[in-house]
């Protein structure tokens, strides 16, 4: 059985065939070596700014690195406030020119930035309130480092983490406590600032001794240790005090001592002073009891 019919041309209907022949028609009138040309070009743009990027960032980390280390050699700055200020600028290096590629990139793609500059206060109206915290913490950050409270290296306190400072910017400070966590304060969450770094730390010791002990052979045997150690510490700032003996509790005593020392280093001397005393004593034969610790550090 054949078909038999009137040629329709290409098949597909007259609707269908002049829709396919407009989008021919339009596909021809498309300048696609111009827009090649163009994204070739805005490549090359982006390539380039990106390589300078790379260059200036190297240029300045060589600089900000060359500045500080003339200053570190001059001594004329505590090593730790160095450290902040160094962190700071390369941060705020950072900062700048991760901007100014941002912005370049915007440009070469043809995006307004200048629109989007100017509508970013309408936006910006519309954030204000989200955006208290943020602002709360660069105010609080800027005169953190304005008043100099606190450097890299510091052991500090605050909002109830004890540690040491790892790094302190406009929006946060990095606190690694004793146990090797680190922690992420917003400087608006800050009240309180208690530095340990800033004078020397007193470090108090106290030994227990048994009712019976002979108090007077206790003096003389830990100011024979203090006679021996002292000279060989340069991180104790003001000698031992005077051995004194102290009531702890119901019928029980012991001898105290008390010193200073330079900032970061009096868990350190606590420990040795402490082993050193009880070794000396113990050769002495003076009987300790077993429960003999009492370490304290203010």
């Amino acid at each position: 059985m054949f078909y038999s019919g009137e040629d329709t041309g290409s098949g597909l209907g007259p609707d269908l065939d002049e829709g396919v022949n407009f989008f021919i028609d339009f596909w021809n009138t498309i300048d696609w070596d111009a827009i090649f040309s163009s994204i070739i070009i805005a490549l090359i743009q982006i390539l380039a700014a990106v390589i300078i990027f790379f260059i200036l960032k190297k240029l300045g980390h060589y600089l900000i690195e060359f500045v500080f280390k003339g200053y570190m050699k001059e001594k004329k700055t505590v090593p730790n406030r160095l450290n902040t200020l160094y962190k700071l600028s390369k941060n705020s290096y950072h900062a700048i020119l991760y901007f100014f590629l941002v912005y370049t990139i915007l440009e070469v793609m043809g995006i307004p930035v200048g629109t989007l500059v100017a509508s970013a206060g309408v936006v910006g109206l519309a954030l204000s309130l989200g955006a208290q915290g943020f602002v709360s913490d660069i105010v609080n950050g800027f005169m953190i480092l304005l008043e100099k409270q606190i450097d890299v290296g510091d052991v500090v306190e605050l909002s109830g983490i004890l540690g040491t400072v790892e790094d302190v910017n406009l929006k946060t400070t990095k606190v690694k406590d004793f146990d090797g966590t680190t922690h992420f304060i917003p400087n608006r969450s800050i009240t309180v600032i208690s530095n340990r770094s800033r004078s020397d730390m007193r470090v108090m010791i106290q030994i227990r001794l048994l009712p019976h002990t002979d108090l007077h052979f206790v003096r003389k045997v830990m100011e024979e240790v203090n006679a021996e150690m002292i000279p060989q510490r340069e991180e104790i700032t003001i000698e031992p005090m005077e051995v004194s003996f102290v009531p702890i509790g119901t019928a029980q005593m012991a001898a105290q001592i008390i010193m200073y020392t330079k900032a970061g280093t009096e868990f350190a001397m606590r420990n040795l002073f402490y082993e050193k005393y009880v070794d000396a004593l113990r050769q002495a034969g003076v009987e300790l009891p077993t429960v003999n610790l009492d370490l304290q550090n203010k």
